[in-house]
């Protein structure tokens, strides 16, 4: 271990063992899955991340060696630990200049965003001359004064390659298209048993797939058409997923998106149908509902269902109002009387 320091050293890391692991030091050839749990401090002790608490939730980073990792140096050292290790790494600014955009990465894959929102499609270190904010203060701060970082790592586990099925974005443009179709099946087995949430997750990280697949096309051009083509399928499964879950202007929104492109497509007008038609949309929703019967008159049963539930709710909510208001109304009529009678 004493020679591992000193090779450490002379890279400008410096490490420091805080609970020592179990076992032998494993190999770690490129494609091994380390999963590990981070803080990471300015050297005077500010925490600037936690993968413990980020986003509200414990989940540990998970890194595929050898896929060119933004940020190397956690790769350099985690190669150096044993599983269950604790270990502090002092790193010296050059391995840390690209801190600020892999944290902000990290920050919107927490709260569930796409990794890449809020940055410039450019190099990285473009970015880091190019003043553009995060949207973090703290990250802002240190992309204008780079200073070298403290990493405690927990190695909590070590996957063989082979032995996993490999995260989106560590996937080839050829894995990604392969990969697409099985994760749709297994998001529709699980919405046909009830897990819901589960099964919308799948379809967005299908999308997620395509979606980076996109971005590398030319907007109109035939591969970019023959991806929309397999990302609208799998959107509107998602939107009948977040109309289940109650998030209708999620449904509203995509619902729209689709049909800017797609203008006959009858999914999207009868799924942002329901979505109007629960946010108290009435006239938006009869005209969506109006359209789907237009392009397929076989949907006219199902129109006239969901056309009675609205009208039902609508009636049942003016009904309640109309509760209230009397209530109120005697309420405030039953004041007046007693204060004049007092």
């Amino acid at each position: 271990m004493e020679e591992v320091a000193i090779k450490l050293r002379a890279e400008g890391i410096q490490k420091r063992v805080l609970s020592p692991g179990k076992g032998d030091l494993l190999t770690f050839p490129d494609g091994t899955k380390v999963k590990f749990h981070y803080r990471t401090c300015l050297c005077n002790g500010t925490v600037l991340d936690d993968s413990r608490t980020m986003g509200g939730q414990c989940k540990p980073m998970e890194l595929i060696l050898g896929k060119k990792f933004k940020l190397p140096v956690w790769e350099r050292v985690v190669v150096t630990m044993r599983e269950g290790e604790v270990a502090e790494f002092t790193c010296d600014t050059k391995h840390t200049a690209l801190y600020p955009l892999v944290s902000q990465s990290l920050r919107n894959i927490s709260v569930g965003k796409d990794p890449l929102e809020g940055q410039r499609h450019c190099c990285g270190i473009a970015q880091i001359h190019s003043h553009h904010s995060l949207g973090h203060q703290d990250l802002d701060e240190l992309q204008a004064h780079p200073q070298p970082l403290v990493f405690i790592l927990e190695l909590l586990q070590v996957l063989p390659p082979g032995s996993f099925r490999l995260d989106t974005w560590a996937m080839t443009d050829e894995e990604k298209l392969e990969v697409v179709p099985q994760i749709h099946e297994e998001g529709n087995a699980l919405y046909r048993r009830g897990e819901i949430r589960e099964a919308a997750e799948k379809y967005h990280n299908a999308i997620a797939c395509l979606k980076n697949l996109q971005m590398k096309e030319r907007p109109g051009d035939e591969n970019w058409l023959r991806l929309d083509h397999m990302i609208t399928p799998l959107l509107l499964n998602y939107c009948q997923c977040q109309l289940l879950q109650g998030q209708y202007y999620e449904v509203l929104d995509h619902c729209s998106s689709v049909l800017y492109k797609y203008e006959d497509n009858v999914k999207a007008y009868f799924k942002r149908g329901k979505a109007h038609a629960a946010v108290w949309n009435e006239a938006e929703a009869r005209a969506d509902f109006a359209k789907v019967v237009q392009l397929d008159p076989s949907l006219a049963p199902s129109v006239a269902k969901e056309l009675r539930q609205m009208e039902e709710r609508i009636r049942e909510k003016q009904k309640e109002e109309k509760g209230r208001y009397k209530s109120l109304f005697s309420y405030g009529g039953g004041t007046s009387t007693a204060a004049t009678t007092g």
